[in-house]
């Protein structure tokens, strides 16, 4: 089984109870999920929490110990990583220095024994897709680090992969360029509709990128959804906690005789709720809420006590520290022109969940 030589579209990727171990430690636990063709994933989540490890098992680079891998309709666990299909850029991009930058795309051609009408005419496709027409013969060194991204993807895909990897692909940028290759890896992700995974711990970048996220903790997948679900909508407090800013209040949930969900605040003031989840059993809760989610309550209106501490505007918004009579502290995003213009810091105010706002609802 080879890879083709021309443009395809993506494949499916299954994972089928994926596990792996290094020793005793539990790297890659008991993960399932399915791939569509075509998808963008982007595996989240910390240092050490099994994202890069399932990558790897993905391209036949490690052999995992349980559970099976499949593309499209193969199972490919017992093929090397030239045959699974499967292209991995790395985040050093690992281009050949003694190579130009037409070698190092056609390389994988030239090793598939593919005639040099095939490889020139692949070479040429692969600088045009990425704009990099006219650095046919410029070496590594000579190219800035987003157009050495550039040769690495253009290698990656000049062997036509069903399954594009890309681990922590803007590690090395800085943060103008790293949003110019975002855009640019996009751009030819849904151009070519080739089905791509990406590893990330940037959690804006999962966001705004991916069609769905696999948040993983401990080799866990904690959460596999849209940037919607998984932001507006977390399964567990860790990813509640890791995704975004997230301020977590003690509480205790309860339910009307209309059957409203209602939690009344151990730092005092009640919210009902449209909905709890993903807690929904009556009893002691952590209130998981954004920091725009809430708002200073205008007058009359139910809310809770704090004290303003600190003000920092960042744009158009104030990100405010706030602290509760308790000693908990929070954070509260506000447009600029309507938080810190009106409330000077050290003033004590009331707080108030903004209309439509769901904090999510755990267990105690």
């Amino acid at each position: 089984m080879t890879a083709p030589t021309s443009p395809v579209a993506g494949a499916s990727l299954t994972l089928e109870r994926v596990t792996h171990r290094y020793g005793s430690m539990l790297a890659v636990d008991d993960v399932s999920m399915r791939i569509e063709p075509g998808e963008l994933v982007a595996l989240l989540g910390p240092s050490g929490c099994g994202k890069t490890s399932l990558l790897r098992i993905i391209a036949g680079l490690l052999r995992q110990q349980g559970g099976h891998v499949v593309i499209g309709s193969d199972t490919v666990d017992a093929l090397p990583p030239n045959q699974r299909g499967a292209g991995i850029v790395f985040q050093n991009y690992a281009l050949f220095p003694h190579m130009t930058v037409a070698a190092n795309i056609g390389y994988g051609l030239k090793a598939r024994r593919a005639g040099r009408a095939a490889v020139d005419a692949a070479v040429k496709r692969m600088l045009a897709l990425v704009r990099l027409d006219g650095f046919a013969d410029r070496w590594p060194r000579e190219l800035s680090g987003g157009q050495q991204q550039r040769v690495a993807l253009a290698r990656t895909l000049a062997v036509s992969p069903r399954v594009l990897l890309l681990d922590e692909p803007f590690g090395a940028l800085d943060k103008n360029l790293r949003l110019d290759m975002q855009i640019e890896v996009k751009r030819l992700q849904r151009e070519l509709g080739i089905t791509t995974i990406m590893v990330t711990h940037d959690q804006e970048e999962a966001l705004g990128m991916a069609d769905r996220i696999a948040v993983m903790d401990h080799g866990k997948v904690e959460q596999f959804g849209t940037p919607d679900e998984i932001y507006d909508r977390p399964a567990t407090r860790f990813v509640a906690a890791f995704v975004g800013t997230s301020n977590l209040l003690p509480g205790r949930l309860s339910f009307g005789s209309d059957g409203a969900a209602r939690v009344d605040l151990d730092a005092g003031g009640q919210w009902t709720l449209a909905r709890a989840a993903p807690c929904s059993r009556a009893g002691t809760v952590a209130v998981s809420v954004r920091p725009e989610h809430l708002c200073f309550a205008a007058e009359g209106q139910a809310g809770f006590a704090a004290r303003l501490v600190m003000t920092l505007p960042l744009g158009p918004s104030v990100v405010n520290e706030l602290v509760l009579a308790d000693g908990t502290a929070l954070k509260m995003l506000s447009p600029r022109a309507a938080a810190a213009a009106r409330v000077a810091p050290g003033s004590d105010v009331r707080l108030a969940l903004v209309p439509g706002a769901e904090p999510a609802l755990f267990a105690a």
